[in-house]
C-alpha cells in the first residue's frame, strides 16, 4: 500500500468539496482540521494547481525588527578588528554612532558568520552573584604576572593591582626580578598615588608574606601593611578563584598588550604598559560595571594618606633587632623597649647626647647617653702586682 504525500491528502479533501458535493464542516470533520484550513486549501488549489497544495515555508515576508544590512556589516567589521568583543560590547560601541540593535540581535549575526561557537556559550545560574566589595578602597587585589618579553630575550614581570569594587588598576609595575625590594618600592608607590585601603589580599609568595615559613618571619611587605594599618589578607593554598579579579585583569592585558608584543627595552615596555592602563582606567567600558570605566567607579572623597618612614640612611642611624626580652644594646648600653617588641627591627637616632628609639614611624623612648666608649679595667699605680715573701 502506497503512502500518500501531504499534497496529495490534501488533494482529496479538496475533490471531496469540490467533486462530490460534500460540505466543507463534514470534510473538515472527516480530515480532522478546521474549516479555515480547509477554506485555505481550496483557495490555494483555485491559485496554483496540485503543487500549490504542497509544504510552504512558515517564515514572514517582512520582519520589522530585523538587522539593517548596513548594521549587520557594522557588526561583522567590529568583531574582525577586534575578536575579543562580544556582542554586549559591540552593541555598546555601536550606540556610540547613535545606531541602536540588541545584543541578541548580535549575537544571531555573529552566529550567522560562524564567528561565535553556540556550544561554548555558558549561561549563569539564577542565583549567581559576583563577589565585590561595596565601596572603592575597601579591598586591593594584588598579585605578579610573568611573560613579557623583550627583544634582547630578557622577561619581565609585572606587578599588579587592582580595587575589587570598581576594577580600577592602582599598580602595574615592570620588574627585572620578583624581588621584595623592588614588589615593596611597587606598592609604596601606589599608596602614594592612590591613598592606603582597609585590606589588601595576595597569595602566599614569598615577597608577599613570610608567616609560612619556618619560623614565621614578617617580610617587608606585611610591615608596611602593618604599619599602615592595612590587614593584608591570604588565599587560601592552590584556590587562584579568590584572587579572580586580578586573573581577569591579567588575561586583558595579555589579550590586549602583551600577546606577540616583544618590547625594545624596559622603559619602552613601561611605557606602553603606563599608556594602556590610562586608557583601561579612563576609557574602556567594563561589562561587570554597567559598561561605565573603572575610574567612574573609583571615586573616594578622603583617602587615607601613606604614613612615610623618616629618612634612616645617614651615619647617625643604626639598626638593631630588639631581643627575646625587649632590650636594645647600642653604644654600650642596653636600654628596654618592651618585652611584646621582641623581634622588631628598631631604628636608633645615636645624637651627640641622646639616643631615640623608633620603630616604623612610633618614637618608643628616648633616653641620655652615658658613655662615646667602653670602660676599661685600670690598673694600679704601681705597675704590674708583685708577690711578697713572707717570714714565719
Amino acid at each position: 500500500m502506497r503512502e500518500m504525500s501531504v499534497a496529495e491528502q490534501r488533494y482529496k479533501a479538496v475533490l471531496a468539496v469540490i467533486s462530490d458535493g460534500r460540505t466543507i464542516t463534514e470534510v473538515a470533520s472527516a480530515w480532522s482540521v478546521s474549516r479555515q484550513t480547509l477554506h485555505e486549501w481550496l483557495a490555494r488549489y483555485e491559485q496554483g494547481g496540485l503543487e500549490a497544495l504542497a509544504d510552504r515555508s512558515h517564515r514572514p515576508d517582512a520582519c520589522p525588527h530585523q538587522m539593517r544590512p548596513d548594521v549587520e556589516v557594522a557588526v561583522l567589521e567590529m568583531r574582525r578588528v577586534h575578536p575579543g568583543w562580544g556582542p554586549r560590547r559591540i552593541v555598546f560601541e555601536l550606540a556610540k554612532k547613535s545606531t541602536t540593535t540588541s545584543e541578541s540581535g548580535v549575537y544571531r549575526a555573529l552566529r550567522r558568520a560562524n564567528l561565535i561557537d553556540p556550544t561554548a556559550r555558558r549561561r549563569r545560574r539564577e542565583n549567581w552573584k559576583r563577589w565585590e566589595r561595596g565601596r572603592p578602597m575597601e579591598l586591593w587585589q594584588m598579585d605578579v604576572v610573568g611573560g613579557i618579553g623583550l627583544r634582547d630575550g630578557t622577561t619581565l614581570k609585572c606587578l599588579t593591582g587592582v580595587d575589587d569594587h570598581s576594577r580600577f588598576c592602582v599598580c602595574a609595575v615592570l620588574l627585572v626580578k620578583e624581588r621584595t625590594q623592588l614588589v615593596c618600592d611597587g606598592l609604596t608607590a601606589a599608596l602614594r598615588t592612590h591613598g592606603v585601603p582597609e585590606q589588601i589580599l595576595t597569595d602566599n609568595g614569598k615577597v608577599f608574606t613570610g608567616r609560612f615559613n619556618h619560623p614565621p618571619t614578617e617580610v617587608l611587605f606585611d610591615r608596611i601593611c602593618r604599619e599602615n594599618g592595612i590587614e593584608h589578607l591570604l588565599t587560601k593554598p592552590r584556590s587562584p578563584t579568590t584572587t579572580g579579579k586580578i586573573e581577569r585583569f591579567h588575561r586583558t592585558l595579555r589579550a590586549e598588550l602583551l600577546t606577540g608584543t616583544l618590547f625594545a627595552s624596559q622603559q619602552a615596555a613601561q611605557q606602553a604598559l603606563d599608556e594602556w592602563v590610562t586608557t583601561y582606567n579612563q576609557d574602556r567600558p567594563h561589562q561587570s560595571l554597567d559598561m561605565a570605566t573603572p575610574a567612574e567607579k573609583f571615586a573616594v572623597a578622603t583617602p587615607r594618606t601613606l604614613r612615610e618612614q623618616p629618612d634612616r640612611d645617614g651615619p647617625e642611624w643604626v639598626a638593631r633587632k630588639v631581643s627575646t626580652v625587649g632590650v636594645v644594646c647600642v653604644s654600650w648600653q642596653q636600654v628596654s623597649v618592651g618585652r611584646h617588641r621582641a623581634g622588631e627591627r628598631c631604628d636608633v637616632h645615636v645624637g651627640p647626647e641622646t639616643l631615640q628609639f623608633w620603630i616604623g614611624n612610633e618614637l618608643l623612648r628616648t633616653v641620655r647617653r652615658e658613655s662615646t666608649g667602653p670602660v676599661r679595667n685600670k690598673r694600679p699605680l704601681g705597675g704590674a702586682l708583685t708577690k711578697h715573701r713572707t717570714t714565719n
